[in-house]
This record gives structure tokens, C-alpha cells and sequence, in this order.
């Protein structure tokens, strides 16, 4: 990928979808390559040495074509992906099948905390259905069964011992589940009342939570807002790349590693993204994007749907550290078609 022919306010084919200034301008700055690796305007100056042209547009012409093989080309600081299959997987992550496919229906149960929570919230509302609070949440009686259920009577009494389960959003991993199940459309309010949409009954009963839960994971990648109350500012770039991270994980993911890996891979492929990051007097930009990516693409995505293992071996507030291994379901609900 070169940057020379580029103008300023085109698109920046690395596939980020904002204007070149905004996002890859300065990436040869921002980046350390390695040493004595030319840069890729020297690169585009060496290919057109020797060239011949007799007009700017034939010179153009040839820039063009010279940057549409470049992007064609296997990137380190993609780990292996080309510009082009990086374009995709930000920009079309489920209509992409060159790259990835996602199965309608799984080959067998899947097995995550977010099945477990929906498994529990199916059945609450069973044939009768569920009456929701008067602003329209799960009842509280409901939420507090479920988390002893999930959490197990030790566990509960930990999550509960400075304030305890008075309404939804109290149990904050059920909560997420029940919007996301709504965003997906398993389950709706029908005359005062939380109930299964014809949809989810149909899906359960051919296939259960195998065909149940890609219906999950595309609401919660594409509609839910990841941002929502995590106590970080917005990033929004950070969502858009969750299938870069998938890919990370396909790749790399049988051996477990600290989450600084897929840390110090997202920042080397998407530099510009510290941009997006307003400046704070407790942090470096740096630090709050390390943060803020693992909390809601490793944590809350990865190991909510059961993709990966995240195991968290230090408990500062201030500076979480984990362990990350892929697991068997990432497999199975996503197929990368590409090189490993």
C-alpha cells in the first residue's frame, strides 16, 4: 500500500472508512518499521524508476495499478492479511465469504455464558410469558434466580456483598443478554408481557441454541453498543474491528497469552485509532485504548459468547491482566477462509 498517489481526502485503503488524513497519513511516524525497510513512498519512487510516461495520466494509471497489487499484498502489521481482505473483514465482516463464513446453525450446542443466560431467560417466559417491571425490565425475583443459578450460591454471595439484585441492569451480564436477545428478535413484549417471537420458538425447535446463537452474536456485533456503560468513551473503531480480533484469536489462540498480544497486534495494525481517544490527566491515550479494547473485545465479546477463554490473573482496578486461549466454539461459529 503506498501513500504518495494518495489524495488527503480519499478513503485510506487500509479500510478504516475515514479520509486518508484522518487515519494513515501519518502512520510511517507513528509506527517503528523495521530496520532498513524502505518506507512505501520510497517504495512507489523505486517502481516508477526507469518508467516511462507520456502523459500524467499514464503515470497515474500506472501508480493506480502499482497500489492495487500492493493491496492485494500480505501486511505484517496485519498479521498476514492483505489491505484488500482488511477492507472486508472491517467493512463487510458477514458479507465477506472469501474471508470468513458464518454458519446459520452451528454443528453442535454451543456452550457460553450469554446461552446459558438466554437458555435461563427462555425458560422464565416459557408458553405464558414473563411480565416485565413498569419501566418495561425483567422482574426482580426473576433476576435474582437467575444469578444464583448462573453464578452458583459462593459466587452470588461474593457478587452481591456490597448491594444486592433489586433490578435488571444489577445483574448487568443478564441484562446485556435480554437487549441483545431483543435486538435479534427471540423475544419481544406482546400485551404486557416478555414473550418468545415465532422466530425463536421455530429456531429452538429445529435446532435449539445452535441455530439460536448466531442470531445472538450478529445482534451483539453489529447492533449492540458496546460502549454501553462500560465507563469508557465512545471508540466505536474498536467494535467495527471485532472480526480483526477473531482472526487474531484463529491464528494464534491455541496457545493461551497475555492479553497484551491482541493488544500490541490491534494498536500495530490500527495506529489512527489513538486518535479517536480524547485526552484524560489519569491516562495516556495509549493506555485507555489497551484498556478499553480488552474490556469490551476479549472480556465482554470474546469471553461472553464463548469464543475464548479469559482468565484474569491480577486484580489491580487500575491495570487488569488476563490470560486469553482461543476455545473450541470460535471454530465452530466462525470459518476463516484465509491462510493461517
Amino acid at each position: 500500500m503506498t501513500t504518495s498517489s494518495i489524495g488527503r481526502n480519499a478513503p485510506c485503503p487500509c479500510g478504516s472508512g475515514k479520509k486518508f488524513k484522518r487515519c494513515c497519513l501519518g502512520r510511517e511516524d507513528s509506527t517503528t518499521p523495521s530496520p532498513g525497510a524502505p518506507s512505501p513512498a520510497q517504495v512507489l519512487r523505486e517502481a516508477l524508476q526507469g518508467q516511462a510516461f507520456h502523459s500524467l495520466e499514464e503515470a497515474q494509471a500506472f501508480a493506480d495499478e502499482y497500489i492495487q497489487q500492493q493491496n492485494q499484498h500480505p501486511l505484517d502489521d496485519f498479521d498476514g492479511l492483505s489491505p484488500d481482505q482488511m477492507a472486508g473483514l472491517l467493512n463487510e465482516p458477514f458479507n465477506s465469504p472469501r474471508l470468513v463464513v458464518f454458519p446459520e446453525v452451528l454443528d453442535s450446542p454451543p456452550s457460553a455464558p450469554i446461552t446459558r443466560l438466554f437458555s435461563l431467560l427462555v425458560e422464565a417466559i416459557g408458553e405464558q410469558g414473563l411480565k416485565p417491571t413498569a419501566k418495561g425490565n425483567l422482574p426482580r425475583h426473576f433476576c435474582r434466580e437467575a444469578a444464583l443459578a448462573y453464578w452458583g450460591e459462593q459466587k452470588y454471595q461474593e457478587e452481591t456483598r456490597f448491594g444486592g439484585i433489586n433490578r435488571e441492569v444489577d445483574f448487568f451480564d443478564l441484562h446485556v443478554t435480554r437487549v441483545v436477545a431483543e435486538l435479534a428478535g427471540l423475544i419481544r413484549t406482546y400485551k404486557g408481557k416478555f414473550i418468545l417471537s415465532r422466530d425463536c420458538r421455530r429456531l429452538l425447535a429445529e435446532s435449539g441454541l445452535a441455530a439460536v446463537y448466531p442470531r445472538l452474536f450478529r445482534a451483539y456485533a453489529e447492533q449492540f453498543n458496546w460502549a454501553y456503560q462500560d465507563g469508557y468513551v465512545d471508540l466505536p473503531f474498536i467494535q467495527r474491528a471485532f472480526l480483526f480480533t477473531l482472526y487474531l484469536l484463529w491464528r494464534h489462540g491455541d496457545t493461551s497469552r497475555p492479553q497484551t498480544f491482541y493488544e500490541d497486534a490491534f494498536l500495530r495494525a490500527f495506529p489512527m485509532a489513538l486518535n479517536d481517544v480524547p485526552p484524560n490527566s489519569f491516562s495516556t491515550a495509549e493506555e485507555t485504548l489497551r484498556r478499553c479494547y480488552t474490556w469490551r473485545t476479549l472480556v465482554n465479546f470474546a469471553g461472553f459468547f464463548g469464543l475464548a477463554e479469559v482468565e484474569k490473573v491480577s486484580e489491580d482496578i487500575l491495570c487488569r491482566e488476563y490470560r486469553v486461549k482461543a476455545l473450541p466454539l470460535l471454530g465452530d461459529a466462525l470459518r476463516f477462509q484465509v491462510s493461517g
